[in-house]
């Protein structure tokens, strides 16, 4: 009898845990999306929900216009911004953003590395703006109704990857005349 009760205790127990593991699973799932259907929504509508899974997977994200969203990705800082055609393929804009020094802004040197990096890189395309004062780098992720949140981690990984061996590749001191521009608040200082 003895051996009866403890086989059912131990066996209340164990469909207790696995029941409890099963509530665990599905809160994961409903606080981390794997993706984001952004398909037939306007861009400010896609931007809300591009924030809302980035927020539930743990991304330091905030809304930077009404259709762009900056995310902390590691130390850096991306602006994310859908691009939501309604006959076709959709497309995640991802740029980066860098203050160029004073001294560096019209000169030939700035234009033949823009021009360079352009010709030889294929991860993003390289455009100066505001008369020359910002850098601005941008890659795109296309994709169809829905994008997985790995493809936009693995695409934001990629463009920093390439971005830290331009870095490597440039002249000693170029940090102090190429600055990332911060977009959105340093999460760590929160």
């Amino acid at each position: 009898m003895k051996k009866t009760i403890m086989i059912s205790a131990l066996c209340a127990a164990l469909v207790g845990c696995a029941s409890t593991d099963e509530a665990k699973t599905s809160d994961v799932a409903t606080v981390a999306p794997e993706s984001v259907t952004l398909g037939g929504m306007t861009n400010e509508a896609a931007a809300d929900a591009l924030l809302a899974a980035l927020l539930k997977k743990n991304y330091p994200a905030t809304k930077v216009s009404p259709t762009r969203v900056g995310v902390q990705f590691d130390k850096s800082q991306f602006v994310l911004q859908p691009s939501i055609n309604p006959d076709g393929i959709d497309r995640i804009l991802m740029n980066r953003f860098y203050a160029v020094h004073p001294q560096m802004v019209g000169s030939k040197e700035l234009l033949v590395l823009i021009g360079t990096l352009n010709h030889k890189l294929n991860f993003a395309k390289f455009t100066l703006r505001e008369k020359g004062n910002v850098i601005q780098v941008q890659g795109a992720a296309t994709f169809v109704n829905t994008i997985d949140l790995e493809e936009i981690r693995r695409f934001m990984l990629w463009t920093d990857d390439g971005l830290h061996q331009v870095g490597k590749s440039l002249p000693e001191g170029s940090e102090e005349l190429i600055k990332p521009i911060p977009i959105m608040k340093n999460p760590e200082s929160a």
